[in-house]
């Protein structure tokens, strides 16, 4: 808990995880703000890269990392006493400075590597073991265990579908709140909240009451061979972090 009382999480993840579904179940929260991939436009903006909706994404944040990273450690919206913030990884480069991380508490979502690369190719044909987030999400594990002393909270992606209360319950208990059962439904349809990238990613979660029932992954040997050696890559650094993933608790 920061010196104002509220409780920041930010809630790293790589894409093509459950990343958007987590954010509707703490933005069903009564006492929760969301805010969602703040650091997109400054991504895009340094790097150059050209995503879908490019032009409409930097349009519609700072461009600035500076910018962000002191609206993040500033008053939460709405007053709101948690406030829970969707990032995805590799939008920290590393010329964006992560000394703001250390006044809030970080958390990981992690999910099979070969799961991921499968999902993204389906949107974009050429990308690199960066732009799936999992070495700049081991350096801010690493961070975070260092200042901490131990390992941040973990949790696996098929782990919360498998059991979304249990988990969410060990989840809320490490990030310093109380489970609320209100965080396994919600409504369906787009939130003002959501980037305005969501016509492009959002289909399914906009459709969903709730966490789907756990997917069948694809393994390895069902990658494109193109994909295998970045799956090769990943796998290690996917499987340091599984190492701490959370258990589920009795919610």
């Amino acid at each position: 808990m920061s010196a104002d009382g509220a409780v920041r999480i930010a809630m790293w993840s790589g894409p093509r995880n459950i990343s958007t579904a987590m954010m509707r179940s703490f933005g069903a929260r009564a006492d929760c703000a969301v805010i969602d991939e703040p650091f997109y436009a400054a991504y895009l903006a340094a790097t150059g890269l050209i995503h879908p909706m490019r032009d409409e994404v930097v349009a519609s944040q700072p461009a600035n990392w500076r910018t962000v990273a002191a609206a993040l450690a500033g008053p939460p919206p709405n007053g709101k006493p948690v406030w829970y913030q969707k990032h995805m990884t590799h939008h920290m480069l590393p010329e964006f400075g992560r000394e703001w991380t250390d006044g809030v508490v970080n958390a990981f979502l992690i999910r099979a590597p070969e799961a991921v690369l499968a999902s993204y190719a389906l949107r974009r044909d050429d990308f690199t073991l960066e732009e799936i987030g999992l070495p700049a999400q081991a350096a801010l594990f690493d961070r975070a265990a260092d200042r901490l002393g131990r390992a941040p909270p973990v949790v696996e992606a098929q782990d919360v579908l498998a059991d979304p209360r249990g988990v969410l319950s060990a989840l809320c208990a490490a990030v310093g709140i109380a489970f609320d059962p209100a965080m396994l439904s919600w409504t369906s349809g787009r939130r003002a909240t959501d980037g305005v990238w969501a016509p492009v990613w959002y289909q399914a979660v906009e459709q969903s009451t709730g966490f789907a029932p756990p997917r069948s992954e694809a393994g390895f040997d069902g990658l494109p061979d193109r994909l295998k050696p970045l799956a090769v890559a990943a796998r290690p650094i996917y499987d340091r972090l599984a190492a701490y993933r959370l258990g589920p608790l009795d919610g």
